[in-house]
């Protein structure tokens, strides 16, 4: 990643708007890498200036402070700490702060300040700060701390931006800027005397002036986490970190014997310095006041010991049987227009192997999934609205309780509800996670929530079979089974994590510490952006697979042909039927016949994919010229040997709980193990999961049927 440019390091707090300004900057001209060693994205940008030069831009991870906890935090620890000692140093930090939370986010910004380094102070979201009769004195900020600029802006409103640039355009171009900080914590003598053996530890070795070995120091005595930095970025030896560790204790001890708390140490004289800087700045009106008295009593209702969850599952209703209203009307134009497709090329070409090709493989396969499209779009459309609004914070809060009872914690939230939309962003989300054991644990049990790939299944079986009745009088029992599927996915999920929790070794202890956001009114062009974004990356990145395998489906469907002319062609002699009969005799027991059982094995690659095998299927067995419709094939589908209809809603309500926990998703697994560093991970997954679906279909199946269910 290393380039000529000169290296502009953006930093800041979580809801800070950071990654916002590095869009901005960057025009969204992204490149992705991982850090050295670790899997964590890093995102780089090139971004040009006023003067028409260009500059590199590199995003770090959120985080609130140079202290440790998480993964993420430890690539930014780990990066300034090479900075302080001359290791690929930005010309510049951008430091982006929240101006309606100024002295918790202006904490990093003091840390960010010690590394010698000019900092440029973003003060963002400054628009939110007007609309409430709020000013802030930028330059009287700026000689406060000290910092190089601080340029009031707004990543929302897109001004500021200008400013920014020019600013940063002063950075590179002048030589021999003096960087100087306003603002030193004040360490009492009593406390400084207790850690002076390990200032002096790090002075004689890592040859930092006073106030910085005292900050290091300190640093070591709330995490022993920041050890690790030390060990792979100061080039100690391990009997060096075991000596340090040993001083580490005494002090820590020493210290908590002064009626103090190590572990809070550096917060504590570190807020107590910015607030008495700070306490001047700004003025807090009494519409401010009467605003966060309104957040609080809708906080007090929303996280709510029993109202909380309760509204919780009535949006997830909600938003569920949404799908099914609001899809209806786009998913029968496209399936219109799939149809029509199909039926043109059929007249359009003459019969042979490439019309075969194209209408029974490449249109049905495909435009089997590109139906369910809306579905999808409107669950990234809610969940992106929860994410934006800031209401995801108040659920992972809301579930802490819970989390800790079944061996996670709050922070396993995010990463779950994720979950929801893809299981990838959310495995990945686990970092956030500074407990080993948890993280693994969440990453192991993410795969069960439901996510987008399963939704053209449930949707596939729930229209076909489960009649669209009112339940109660206002509810719909279509919306209800779909509930139902994300429902089982989720507490079997929470059940497995308490298992789990049993078996698995405590590696570190874990702490729940989230900040609110503001509730925020989500921006509409940014809130459809990612709609937009997302659903394209649906399109794309399952449309290669679902063409590829539709590809291959079609040829194992079709040959081989009859030697004779005079014998007519079965799609049960073909490979795939072979494949399909050969696996029946296993999955017969769960109310699947062979073709469901081709679609098993396709879709390991992803498992929207099954949809798009059976509509392949039914379109090279049928022997007319018309384009068959998958909905359509599957309700007029007869089993020969009893003369009833194959697919029942018990079938179907079978198939959905098997996909509910089935593994068959292999960039799913293939995340884990880059995650985990290890195939040991994704192998206990796959094997766990393909236990659970054949056990769980397998009862729902024959259950049914005892209870006289068809």
């Amino acid at each position: 990643m290393a380039t000529n440019l000169p290296l502009i390091a953006l930093m800041g707090n979580p809801n800070s708007g950071k990654t916002a300004i590095f869009n901005l900057l960057t025009g969204m001209n992204q490149k992705v890498s991982n850090y050295p060693g670790i899997t964590v994205e890093q995102r780089r940008g090139n971004a040009q200036l006023t003067d028409n030069s260009t500059v590199e831009i590199m995003d770090m991870p959120g985080t609130y402070s140079l202290t440790p906890e998480s993964l993420d935090e430890k690539i930014v620890a780990q990066q300034t700490l090479k900075w302080l000692n001359g290791i690929d140093r930005p010309a510049a930090i951008i430091s982006v702060v929240d101006a309606g939370n100024l002295s918790r986010n202006l904490y990093l910004t003091s840390q960010v300040m010690e590394l010698g380094i000019p900092v440029i102070i973003a003060l963002n979201m400054m628009d939110r700060l007007k609309r409430k009769n709020q000013e802030i004195d930028s330059v009287k900020l700026q000689k406060m701390l000290g910092a190089h600029a601080v340029i009031p802006m707004s990543a929302q409103e897109k001004w500021g931006i200008n400013e920014l640039q020019a600013e940063l355009t002063d950075v590179i171009t002048k030589e021999n800027i003096e960087v100087c900080s306003h603002i030193q914590m004040e360490i009492p003598t009593e406390i400084e005397k207790i850690i002076n053996p390990i200032s002096e530890f790090l002075h004689n070795k890592c040859d930092h002036d006073n106030y910085i070995t005292n900050v290091q120091a300190l640093r070591l005595i709330t995490r022993k986490s920041a050890f690790d930095l030390y060990s792979e970025c100061e080039d100690l030896s391990s009997s060096e970190i075991k000596s340090l560790i040993l001083l580490r204790d005494k002090v820590a001890h020493e210290i908590d014997e002064l009626g103090l708390n190590h572990r809070i140490l550096e917060a504590t004289l570190r807020f107590e310095m910015l607030d008495n800087t700070l306490k001047d700045l700004t003025l807090i009106n009494q519409n401010e006041i009467k605003n966060q008295s309104r957040s609080e009593r809708v906080d007090k209702m929303l996280t709510h010991k029993w109202l909380g969850p309760l509204i919780f599952l009535t949006l997830l209703y909600g938003i569920f049987q949404s799908i099914f209203i609001w899809a209806t009307i786009p998913m029968q134009y496209i399936d219109s227009g799939v149809g029509y497709l199909g039926n043109y090329c059929v007249q359009l070409f003459s019969p042979g192997i490439l019309r075969d090709l194209l209408v029974e493989g490449i249109i049905s396969g495909v435009g089997a999934i590109l139906i369910f499209l809306p579905q999808i779009l409107i669950l990234i459309f809610f969940m992106t609205i929860l994410e934006d609004t800031g209401y995801m914070a108040r659920v992972a809060f809301m579930m802490d309780k819970l989390m800790n009872k079944i061996g996670l914690q709050g922070k396993s939230v995010l990463p779950l509800m994720s979950g929801y939309a893809c299981a990838i962003p959310g495995i990945m989300a686990t970092r956030t996670i500074d407990s080993w054991k948890e993280r693994m644990i969440t990453i192991i049990v993410l795969p069960l929530i439901s996510c987008s790939a399963r939704l053209p299944v449930y949707t596939l079986m729930i229209g076909a079979f489960i009649p669209n009745k009112p339940i109660l009088g206002f509810l719909n029992l279509q919306g209800l089974t779909m509930v139902f599927m994300y429902f089982l996915g989720t507490v079997t999920a929470m059940i497995i994590a308490a298992i789990i929790s049993r078996f698995i070794e405590e590696k570190g202890k874990s702490s729940f510490v989230m900040e609110m956001p503001p509730y925020r009114m989500p921006l509409a062009v940014s809130l459809f952006r990612q709609v937009y974004i997302r659903g394209k990356l649906f399109v794309i990145n399952a449309g290669k697979i679902i063409m590829a395998i539709s590809i291959v489906l079609w040829f194992l469907a079709s040959f081989p042909k009859p030697e004779s002319d005079t014998v007519s062609f079965s799609i049960q002699d073909s490979y795939a039927g072979k494949i399909g009969h050969a696996i029946e005799p296993v999955i017969a027991p769960l109310g699947f016949d062979w073709k469901i059982g081709v679609g098993l094995i396709t879709s390991f690659a992803a498992r929207e994919v099954v949809v798009s095998t059976l509509a392949t299927l039914y379109n090279v067995e049928d022997e007319g010229d018309d384009f068959v419709g998958i909905t359509e094939a599957l309700k007029n589908e007869v089993n020969p040997l009893t003369g009833l209809p194959r697919y029942t809603p018990l079938v179907a309500l079978s198939i959905m709980v098997f996909y509910v926990y089935a593994a068959q998703c292999m960039a799913t697994f293939a995340i884990v193990k880059n995650e985990t560093n290890s195939w040991k991970w994704p192998l206990i997954m796959i094997a766990y999961m393909m236990g659970l679906a054949y056990i769980g279909s397998l009862l729902v199946y024959q259950g049914g049927q005892v209870l006289g269910f068809v």
